[in-house]
Order: structure tokens, then sequence, then C-alpha cells
């Protein structure tokens, strides 16, 4: 991100433009994407006003939305969307710091499938629920997207995987990347997936 930041002024212009792209059809207050995209009112209401006269989204009322006569939109949608949003070693790190992390697996938007049931699968003991959810929010801002997670203590995961749980399939028999995986977990339980 930080080199699209860079070629296209800001890195809170890219979160905005990411928020419109991948909602194209929906509609905006300043304030929505503001907390969507983690920015302030006032970059954010800079940033949909510079947006806003290039074309790339329009305003009716108080709501913004993606302007689909854009005429850069799918050439702009190719390099924001289809490149790789996010940093798999600093996804990694920012989920450790919940926790003790055995596994975090990525799917969904993250390998650009829209029909996996999750994006994410973090499995770990002791893991923070708020510090998940904060990294959670980050990526969200950073993608443009909400994203869909699951969390299982180690315990847990290795019996659900062990009784061939519909949704642990779901995620280990379809396309994933796994991100992260901690040795004794390896050993201990993937070998049966």
């Amino acid at each position: 991100m930080e080199i699209l930041g860079k070629i296209l002024g800001s890195s809170a212009r890219v979160k905005v433009m990411r928020l419109f792209l991948v909602n194209k059809g929906k509609n905006f207050k300043n304030k929505d994407v503001a907390a969507r995209c983690r920015i302030s009112s006032d970059t954010a209401r800079k940033e949909l006003n510079l947006l806003s006269s290039t074309g790339f989204i329009k305003k009716r009322g108080q709501d913004w939305s993606f302007n689909y006569d854009f005429k850069y939109g799918p050439e702009i949608e190719n390099l924001l969307i289809s490149t790789d949003t996010v940093d798999k070693e600093a996804l990694s790190d920012g989920f450790k710091k919940a926790g003790k992390m055995k596994l975090l697996v990525a799917s969904g938007i993250f390998i650009k499938n829209k029909d996996s049931r999750v994006d994410l699968l973090i499995v770990g003991d002791k893991m923070k629920r708020g510090r998940i959810e904060e990294e959670i929010r980050k990526l969200e801002a950073e993608i443009g997207a909400e994203l869909v997670y699951a969390v299982f203590e180690t315990k847990e995961f290795v019996y659900r995987l062990n009784m061939y749980d519909k949704l642990i399939r779901d995620i280990l028999d379809f396309p994933h990347e796994v991100v992260f995986q901690a040795k004794e977990l390896s050993t201990q339980a993937l070998k049966k997936a």
C-alpha cells in the first residue's frame, strides 16, 4: 500500500478509492467514509472532494457513490483491487500480538475468491478478542471491505478438524493460503487435512 500511496498521492486516497471500488452501488456519507477508512473527517472531506472533481465518485444529496461513467474506472480497479492489498508478513505479525497464534489462513478477499465462507481463519491460545478485532478493523480500512473471520482455540480447532466440521472443511478443502503455521500444529493436526 505504501507504493500506491506514494504514486496516488496519499494512503488515505487509496483507502477511499478502494472503499468505493469494492462497494460499487453503495452510498456513503462523509462520516461513514471516515470511519470505514479510519481517517479523520477533514481528510475524508478533502479526499472526497478531490475524487469528485476527477469524476471518480459522485454526490447525490449527502451521499457519495462510485461513478460508473468514470473514464478510467476499469484501469483503476485493476490497479487497486487486483493487486495484493495486504503484506502477508505484516498480516501475520499483527495477529501474533493478539496471543499465541498457531495458524493463520487467508481466503476469500485475500486470494480473490468470492465464494469463500471466510476471509481469515485464526487459531491460537490465549487470543485477545479485542486485539483481534482491532487488527480486523485496520485490515478492513486498508482493503475497503468488511471481513468475515473465524477464531478458534487450538484445542477446539483440532477437535473440529478431526470431526470434519463443515466450516473447517470449507476453509481447508477449497482455495486458501496458509500465512502462518506453528510447527507443533503442523505435526499435530494438519497432516489429516
